[in-house]
């Protein structure tokens, strides 16, 4: 059974006047490529990279530095073996002796993990029987990560064994494409994704646990591991009416966005012994306006205080999300932007943000000012 909204609770819809202000201003701009532009991350995993960033657009992986002054330097590429490779998501992760790795996937389905302090590929993974729309690193055990495909399935990956450890998919999966994925930030076993079915579902992999801890001690071939699937989420949210193509965990809360020019915030509300029955309630509205095209990400800072996300003409819209009403703090737009926003990326303290683009720009706005 699908939640829905109860009667009688309104939502409260932000507004597009920013209240408290904040001024960005382009810093840089730079061309990659000819090809789109579709994932753009900052390192959270590590204290030592805060600065440096990841993005990925056609066969190409590349990590840059933001310096001061708005200097953006190149510090590696990796170009995939496949010239028709397609990437479209990008996270990092790391090994369990802490060094960075990227984590890429992409049309072809396979994921590809980058040993960024070896600078040369670590491992492979086929699974997938379809395209890799999403990939997240777990933050409190980085070397897990869960890619969503086009193929209906989420899989949770150990990216230092190289095994797959369970599938989300089965009775009651996704009837479509997932487009999005997200760990919760402090419930090691809970896990949302969102897709093409116009459904966001929440998962738990508790009872699975024992086999995400064989996953770290597995001597035998990846392939000889005993993956498990997942069938049944916890919960079955229809908070929207359309493809919802990016979802992010608030806390206990969800962020959830579709191609209806919107984010919501949403509580989630299970029913421990019925799994996928609850109900959502729809908290707070965000509008987005030109944002009706799919394949939109947001992005945080790192503490979650604000979110950052474009729209198809190139605009970017800061929002506060721990406020109510919801705060808009900054709408930014620059005469040369015009192309459709991918994904956004924002720094640790939410200074800096980061914008690709379909014609294979990157964009860089720093703050110059605050005002409330």
């Amino acid at each position: 059974m699908a939640a829905r909204v109860p009667l009688g609770c309104e939502p409260v819809v932000g507004s597009l006047t920013p209240s408290r202000k904040k001024e960005y201003r382009v810093t840089n701009r730079l061309q990659e490529g000819k090809r789109p532009l579709y994932g753009v991350v900052f390192n959270f995993i590590d204290s030592r990279y805060f600065n440096v960033f990841a993005t990925v657009g056609g066969n190409r992986v590349t990590v840059y530095q933001c310096l001061e002054g708005g200097v953006i330097a190149v510090l590696q590429s990796y170009i995939d073996e496949d010239k028709d490779e397609s990437f479209y998501t990008v996270s990092w992760a790391c090994n369990i002796d802490g060094s960075p790795f990227l984590v890429a996937g992409g049309i072809n389905g396979v994921i590809r993990v980058i040993d960024a302090g070896k600078e040369k590929l670590h491992k492979s993974f086929v699974g997938h029987g379809d395209s890799v729309n999403e990939i997240r690193t777990q933050p409190l055990k980085p070397s897990l990560v869960l890619s969503a495909s086009k193929d209906e399935s989420v899989r949770l990956w150990n990216v230092h064994t190289g095994i797959c450890i369970l599938v989300f998919a089965g009775a009651g999966g996704h009837r479509n494409e997932v487009l999005s994925v997200d760990f919760h930030p402090t419930d090691i076993y809970r896990i949302a994704s969102c897709g093409m079915d116009n459904t966001v579902k929440i998962w738990s992999m508790k009872e699975f646990w024992t086999y995400v801890e064989k996953s770290f001690t597995w001597t035998d071939l990846p392939s000889k591991f005993p993956t498990k699937y997942v069938q049944f989420p916890l919960l079955i949210a229809s908070v929207h009416n359309n493809y919802v193509d990016c979802n992010r965990w608030l806390g206990d809360f969800i962020l959830s966005k579709s191609v209806d020019n919107e984010i919501l915030l949403w509580e989630p509300k299970m029913k421990e012994q019925s799994a996928g029955e609850g109900t959502s309630d729809v908290l707070q509205k965000y509008p987005v306006p030109e944002c009706d095209i799919w394949f939109i990400k947001l992005s945080f800072d790192y503490h979650y205080k604000t979110a950052a996300i474009g729209n198809r003409e190139g605009k970017i819209f800061v929002w506060e999300v721990q406020t109510s009403p919801p705060t808009l703090i900054a709408k930014l737009s620059h005469v040369q932007s015009k192309q459709p926003i991918r994904q956004t990326a924002m720094s640790f303290d939410g200074s800096t943000i980061l914008s690709c683009c379909e014609d294979g720009t990157i964009w860089r706005w720093d703050v110059v000012a605050t005002t409330f």
